[in-house]
């Protein structure tokens, strides 16, 4: 049966995707438009902005379901009215107006993931724990706001809290000495950055890294490509077991950096180099209960992703 989705962020990186997913339901979006217009045969857009109660009413009247996936990044002058009270007008007008579901699109960000160390798998228990940054502490206050308003006013709130996402040559970039430091700030992009290092990228020489602790031990990091986001968005739209459930969305396993970068040489012949990053932690995602619950079942580990990144490249 066709519903009427609103949808938020429906331009951004995920929202473009969320998109196709309702378009294969034949939903009918109701889509709010700040800058980047949004086209498609289902799609009404709204002109307005999320920091606007009044569009934001506006946008959620007559909708079954609402997606909020509208954020900002590390940005002091815009993550508050977006992220935050963005996402606080939502939840008013779901509670205002009353609907079926309520999906918000968070970011493992609120875990803390490698910025502190995770002795254990981090599972949907595990206190929320932002890292240092606007992005991260949004990820936390949507949350946290999204679980109150279900205690308080019933609203039926899933939580989608995906892992960093990857797609098209996403996984390149990242594995890129060139693209991550800056000549001209030492240590951007990754830790520490030894002058042998730097007059790589400043020869132009390319390298894969290889993350490391101050010992030397690669990293392990739990990362996700956008299908599998799509595919448990999917299992958890209209599904009245997510109602009230925040669910891990993960990729079927943690990579190691030495292994992925080893991967990745081959492939590309391209050498490795081994960057130390005192500051990090290695850490993965637990995401079983999506699994039982959801019965999400991630396609993509990391080779598959290198693999079709080199291909679109």
């Amino acid at each position: 049966m066709s519903k009427t989705v609103a949808v938020f962020g429906a331009s951004g990186k995920l929202g473009r995707h969320a998109l196709a997913v309702l378009a294969g339901r034949n939903h009918q979006v109701r889509a709010l438009v700040h800058r980047t217009p949004v086209t498609g045969e289902n799609v009404t857009s709204i002109t307005g902005s999320i920091t606007d109660a009044a569009a934001v009413e506006e946008t959620v009247r007559g909708a079954d379901i609402v997606v909020q996936l509208a954020t900002a990044k590390e940005d002091s002058d815009t993550f508050f009215d977006v992220s935050v009270k963005g996402t606080f007008h939502i939840l008013e007008a779901c509670r205002r107006q009353g609907v079926e579901q309520f999906i918000l699109l968070g970011g493992d960000a609120a875990l803390g993931i490698w910025f502190y160390p995770q002795p254990i798998p981090l599972d949907e228990n595990h206190p929320l724990a932002a890292y240092p940054g606007y992005y991260a502490f949004s990820k936390v206050m949507e949350e946290t706001m999204a679980a109150q308003y279900a205690i308080q006013y019933g609203v039926p709130v899933t939580v989608l809290r995906s892992s960093w996402v990857f797609e098209g040559d996403d996984l390149l970039n990242h594995f890129s000495l060139l693209r991550n430091v800056n000549p001209a700030e030492p240590g951007h992009g990754f830790g520490e950055i030894t002058e042998a290092t730097l007059a790589l990228v400043k020869a132009g020489e390319e390298r894969i890294p290889i993350l490391t602790d101050a010992k030397g031990t690669p990293f392990r990091r739990h990362i996700v490509h956008v299908d599998d986001v799509m595919q448990a968005f999917s299992k958890m739209l209209e599904n009245p077991s997510a109602i009230g459930q925040t669910f891990n969305i993960a990729g079927p396993a943690a990579f190691d950096y030495r292994v992925a970068a080893d991967y990745l040489s081959q492939k590309l012949d391209l050498p490795t180099i081994e960057i130390r990053c005192p500051d990090y932690h290695p850490f993965e995602i637990n995401i079983t209960r999506a699994s039982t619950v959801l019965g999400y079942a991630p396609e993509n580990d990391f080779f598959r992703m290198a693999d079709r990144a080199i291909t679109n490249s």
